[in-house]
């Protein structure tokens, strides 16, 4: 076995999720290795570097993102991420006691979001009173 690499699943890791992970038909072009691409995903996602900047082992950048946009947008990780949360969490290795939701609000200033700033709405500064 090769040794495994920075932001890579372990074995085990990847059989957790594998069964989320749709089937492979075998109609039109050769589908990647579900392994290869999830390794992908899972670079890019953590060392935040561009998809195109993903190193060749991982197979083609457009393979890895494109898997990455379709699966987001069917559900699959979702899926995936609800069934290892089940898992974990029957297994007792979820604290929720540790769980927290941060809501802290910023009020930004008018034009920020578009709104007039002092300069638009037309107003001329005081003039100073000529004594």
């Amino acid at each position: 076995m090769a040794r495994r690499r920075r932001y890579e699943l372990t074995d085990g890791q990847f059989e957790r999720i594998e069964e989320a992970l749709p089937e492979v038909d075998g109609r039109g072009r050769p589908y990647e290795n579900h392994r290869k691409v999830t390794g992908g995903i899972f670079w890019v996602l953590r060392s935040g570097a561009p998809w195109r900047d993903l190193p060749e082992r991982y197979g083609s950048w457009r393979a890895a993102h494109d898997r990455f946009r379709r699966w987001a947008e069917d559900g699959t990780l979702q899926s995936a991420a609800r069934k290892l949360q089940g898992e974990l969490d029957a297994e007792g290795h979820i604290d929720w006691e540790q769980l927290g939701v941060d809501s802290t609000t910023i009020r930004a200033s008018r034009s920020a979001a578009g709104g007039p700033t002092d300069d638009k709405k037309g107003t001329e500064p005081a003039e100073k009173a000529v004594e």
